[in-house]
């Protein structure tokens, strides 16, 4: 009987993972929200910023089969809708009208990826009709257009702010630990002080010293390099302690004994052996630093329009949304945010239950 060959850590960690039903429902649903955020302009059929100045606070368009004479179609099509009460902004559907719902259509034009220039949408209607699958907010703008592109921004916001702090905490916290003297001291105090604070104080002050009438492209660098400089403290401290620990390793002292420098140790010794607790700690900050940017946005310190982030969004529907009875309008982006803090968590769990052997449930 022929044995089996034995499974790297990569593997047992792998399996474990995809045996967890929670790491793959967050693993899942990440993937989701990143491919709607990156696809946002094929998949939302109007522009950012496109305002329907005849459907201010249009509810959502529901989707039909059938037709008044109860006839099925082949296709699902919405009614066409005219306004029943300007004044009070309430509509009725007009069934003399129906509009097929149409796919892969030619719209308002935008750069695929970024890159290629393209006018191909995923759905939409034949104009002057519209389909608003999540409703219109205050402006006649399309909920479901804003909540796709917003995801462009609340998630980079997030990923990108993971990266550059940890980045910067996982070298700080290498050089005080490995370095040890006054690079130890320097960073050791400049991590009490950020610490000391309150970090949504913190950021809020920060923000408040900058000039209020930022392009929206400048606030959106400006709240990356806020998150970046509050949140790489925590970690920097845990690296450093980490980095105590391991730089006593025989393996440390063999490859100082072969003439290797501090520099080429540090970074291809010591800091890959904190790559499992990084990755897990960094999957599980991420919503913090999305709660950050919607926080700010939120309060009028973010991304501002015609721009849409989720802060934002959230800001301009509560008191449409508790005037006019409009649930939809803090539905939309409440929800994208609930739905993206627990996939980054059930993710998070996950990646930490695989990567350690002695959690239950882990690689064994």
């Amino acid at each position: 009987m022929r044995e089996c060959a034995p499974r790297t850590p990569a593997a047992r960690a792998r399996g474990a993972f995809s045996r967890n039903p929670a790491a793959m429902t967050g693993l899942v649903l990440f993937a989701v929200l990143l491919v709607a955020a990156i696809l946002a302009p094929f998949l939302a059929p109007y522009a950012e910023g496109e305002l329907d100045r005849d459907r201010f606070l249009h509810p959502p368009t529901v989707l039909h089969w059938r037709d008044a004479r109860g006839t099925w179609h082949p296709r699902p099509f919405v009614w066409a809708t005219v306004p029943a009460d300007p004044e009070l902004l309430t509509y009725r559907e007009d069934h003399a009208r129906p509009l097929p719902l149409r796919f892969f259509v030619r719209g308002a034009r935008y750069r695929f990826l970024g890159l290629v220039p393209a006018d191909r949408h995923l759905f939409g209607v034949d104009a002057p009709g519209r389909v608003y699958l999540l409703g219109a907010d205050g402006l006649g703008r399309d909920v479901w257009t804003r909540l796709l592109y917003g995801a462009q921004v609340s998630l980079s916001v997030g990923l990108i702010g993971i990266a550059l702090s940890f980045t910067f905490g996982l070298l700080l916290g290498g050089i005080a630990g490995y370095w040890g003297g006054w690079a130890d001291t320097l960073v050791m105090r400049s991590t009490e002080v950020l610490l000391s604070i309150p970090s949504l104080y913190l950021l809020m002050a920060l923000r408040g010293a900058l000039p209020r009438d930022l392009p929206s492209r400048e606030v959106y660098l400006a709240i990356v390099a806020l998150l970046s400089l509050v949140g790489w403290a925590g970690l920097a401290r845990v690296v450093r302690g980490m980095v105590l620990s391991l730089r006593t390793r025989e393996y440390v002292l063999a490859a100082e004994a072969l003439g290797m420098s501090r520099v080429r140790v540090l970074l291809r010794h010591i800091l890959p052996n904190t790559a499992s607790f990084v990755v897990v700690a960094a999957t599980l900050a991420v919503p913090a630093y999305i709660l950050g940017e919607v926080f700010l946005s939120f309060l009028g310190l973010g991304v501002q329009d015609p721009s849409a982030s989720w802060g934002n969004m959230l800001n301009q529907a509560r008191s449409l949304a508790v005037m006019r009875g409009q649930p939809w309008l803090l539905f939309a982006p409440a929800t994208a945010i609930f739905v993206t803090v627990m996939a980054f968590n059930l993710l998070g769990d996950g990646l930490r239950d695989a990567l350690d052997p002695r959690a239950s449930g882990g690689a064994r």
